[in-house]
């Protein structure tokens, strides 16, 4: 029996997986004719723009407005669909802090629930039993780049009257029933942040089908200003959240490999979901058949340490680690994070919202906290390999079940 790697063995994985970030003369020559250009700024720039609109046009949307990075892209979204003081957001417990944060730095109030025990996206009946007369949006996160059930939340938010916005941050390229996901509800926000699946190091961008929506992100994000309109015009409160000529030349070519990518991704994805799904204690993230692409910013699974001889997620990670898989961390539960169990949350409300106990905050969230404590995610560069790769992941795993007594 193969001794396991973490002991002394050789590792399962044979060759490297594909680095990232991936670049090539695109990017040198994009780079270069901005260099040339002299034009260095948006505003007279001509590379963001074309990245909006074909970014915009890649995922069946009219409007793409480029900023900073997701975070700024979910808090000019938000001011977009005007919320503030005194409202509430349904936010997914699991998921980045950003998604809550943006929903603070607009002086409202993030509603936490619980996730579906196999997507790990938002439990659209929890989100509708969580609004209340003061909620003004519901956010759904595609986790992974797993499609939340957007025909469920979508029914929810027609219902009750409410705006969805989708944080794709993990989900470039991601479709539903053969949508790209991004304009089921006002719109949708994206990360370029340097581990997503195009990057520019930062950068982020909203997306939507909806002009008036657009128009008014798009006056957030420069500092309150119209298209075509003067310069020192400003017509709302907005700030500065442009995305540079650099990061747009940049993304511009990373958009050209992002369908293959994608594809690449997805069908790598289902093969390891039948492999995996052959090895005891290993359930992968449910694919719905609705989901017709997996953007697939990282491969999920669950693990169960029973099957494992009892073996505690981290020191299986290790040991997968130590096999030549590459992994990153799941995120903790929003309502146990430190701005949240100290109260710090509090200071970016008002009025009576800011002394209210917010019992929400002391629930169970079985799922969340499963999804933080059981998961394993690799990451997604992994997905960019061949067939090989895959089967020496699933090698990889294999092994360690098979030896788990020794990480004892």
């Amino acid at each position: 029996m193969p001794k396991l790697a973490i002991l002394g063995g050789a590792p399962a994985k044979s060759k490297p997986f594909p680095t990232w970030p991936i670049f090539d003369e695109r990017e040198r020559e994009a780079l270069n004719e901005v260099l040339e250009s002299g034009l260095w700024w948006r505003t007279p720039g001509t590379k963001t723009l074309a990245f909006e609109r074909q970014f915009a046009a890649f995922h069946q949307a009219r409007h793409g407005v480029a900023v900073t990075n997701g975070t700024h892209a979910l808090e000019v979204a938000l001011a977009a669909m005007g919320v503030g003081p005194g409202d509430e957001v349904i936010v997914p417990n699991a998921t980045f802090v950003a998604t809550a944060s943006a929903v603070l730095f607009a002086g409202a109030l993030p509603v936490l629930v619980d996730v579906s025990g196999d997507s790990f996206c938002i439990d659209p009946e929890l989100a509708e039993a969580a609004i209340s007369d003061n909620t003004k949006a519901i956010i759904a996160v595609h986790l992974g780049g797993r499609p939340a059930d957007l025909d469920q939340l979508t029914a929810v938010a027609e219902k009750r009257g409410l705006p969805l916005l989708e944080d794709a941050a993990h989900a470039h390229g991601s479709e539903w029933r053969g949508r790209k996901v991004g304009t089921f509800g006002i719109g949708g926000t994206f990360s370029f942040q340097a581990s997503k699946t195009m990057t520019a190091g930062e950068g982020g961008i909203i997306i939507s089908n909806d002009d008036d929506f657009e128009r008014l992100a798009r006056s957030t994000h420069d500092c309150g200003r119209l298209p075509g309109e003067w310069f020192y015009d400003h017509f709302i409160y907005g700030s500065n959240y442009r995305l540079s000529e650099w990061q747009g030349a940049v993304l511009l070519a990373q958009l050209t490999r992002l369908d293959e990518q994608t594809a690449r991704r997805h069908a790598n994805g289902r093969l390891l979901d039948r492999a995996l799904a052959r090895i005891p204690g290993i359930t992968p993230q449910s694919q719905d058949s609705r989901i017709t692409r997996n953007g697939h910013y990282a491969y999920i699974f669950h693990y169960d340490s029973r099957a494992f001889a009892g073996v505690e997620r981290d020191r299986f990670v290790e040991a997968l680690e130590a096999e030549g898989l590459p992994t990153q961390a799941p995120y903790p539960p929003l309502n146990q994070l430190d701005v949240f169990t100290s109260g710090a949350y509090r200071e970016r409300l008002s009025g009576a919202q800011a002394g209210a106990t917010h019992d929400f905050l002391k629930d169970a969230f079985p799922n969340t906290e499963r999804q933080a404590r059981e998961t394993v995610w690799i990451t997604q560069n992994a997905l960019l390999g061949d067939e090989e790769d895959m089967r020496e992941i699933a090698a990889a795993i294999g092994k360690i079940g098979e030896n788990a007594c020794d990480l004892l």
